[in-house]
């Protein structure tokens, strides 16, 4: 069958990229062929595929009707999840704007996973975020956070994670306190650069407006009107977890963030994220989000990475229940 789609030229130069290149793209995964011919856009092939194919092309016809840059990644996440998302996607995520960058670049969830991560944040006291490198789990939160901040909603931010190597022994770090704990804490700093701007930044974390701490600096403290960030929790032990969890004051809010797949902790240690996420699981007020490899969004190469590493360890799983 062939179905006709009339579009600006403005709107099909978007929609069909860079050398037709996401034309191209669509056509490759679902067997279709697209043309563009006297002002229209013409999709034929087999019914079921035409109908895929032109619900993701009036999305991202939608997009750029609205100004919006397209890319190869919005055009790879509607491909490969075009029979488990909802038909207006693209659509619900670019319509979910948390903040804007210094430099004016929007910030919003780029899957589906992303803007449920988003609105279990809006919706409830504490979420724990479970998933894989490059899924966008402490990015969000500090968005989240940084908003919050800026409209007043809570008086200061909070970020720490466990001060654990990376599988190295590194030594003797010289300096200060700070010296030693900053290189454990800079992914969390350079969040805070992007988004709110490094003189920003500086001149709140001055006035203890923000602050950024290894988690041992977290106990016998109680954390009232804050965001609270716990940051790569996958190396605390459950007693942190737990010390860490227990702080928590009124009108705060918490989000915890970590991979299960990615402990640097001492063989044997259990991880107080495995626990946690275990024992609060039927927790009202609590709420669990588990990111896959689809909410991967940096570069594809690192989405397929996750994916072999998943299937391995799932293979492993299966072979070692056998055994």
């Amino acid at each position: 069958m062939t179905k006709e789609l009339n579009y600006s030229a403005d709107v099909q130069r978007e929609i069909f990229g860079h050398h037709d290149r996401y034309i191209r793209k669509i056509e490759k995964n679902l067997g279709v062929v697209i043309i563009s011919r006297d002002g229209a856009v013409r999709v034929s092939g087999d019914e079921p595929k035409v109908d895929v194919a032109v619900g993701i092309l009036d999305q991202l016809a939608s997009l750029a009707g609205r100004g919006r840059e397209l890319e190869d990644q919005k055009v790879d996440y509607a491909l490969e999840m075009q029979e488990e998302a909802p038909k207006d996607m693209l659509l619900q995520m670019d319509a979910d704007t948390i903040c804007h960058t210094v430099s004016g670049r929007p910030v919003r969830p780029k899957t589906m996973g992303q803007k449920k991560y988003i609105d279990a944040i809006r919706h409830n006291l504490i979420v724990f975020a479970n998933g894989p490198a490059g899924t966008g789990k402490t990015y969000l939160a500090m968005a989240m956070a940084i908003t919050a901040f800026q409209n007043k909603e809570v008086e200061r931010i909070i970020m720490t994670r466990p001060a654990i190597e990376a599988g190295e022994k590194l030594g003797f770090l010289p300096g200060d306190m700070q010296s030693k704990v900053d290189p454990y804490l800079r992914p969390l700093y350079d969040a805070l650069y992007q988004i709110m701007g490094a003189e920003n930044f500086k001149a709140n974390m001055e006035k203890g407006l923000i602050e950024v701490a290894p988690l041992a600096y977290m106990r016998g403290r109680t954390l009232d009107n804050a965001y609270i960030i716990l940051d790569e929790a996958q190396n605390t032990t459950p007693e942190q977890m737990k010390m860490f969890l227990t702080r928590f004051g009124f009108g705060s809010k918490a989000i915890i963030t970590g991979d299960a797949t990615q402990k640097d902790l001492d063989p044997g240690k259990r991880s107080g994220l495995d626990v946690a996420l275990r024992v609060l699981k039927n927790v009202e007020g609590i709420s669990i989000c588990t990111l896959t490899s689809h909410d991967v969004v940096r570069h594809p190469l690192v989405q397929r990475i996750v994916k072999a590493y998943e299937n391995y360890e799932k293979n492993s799983s299966e072979h070692r229940k056998r055994d």
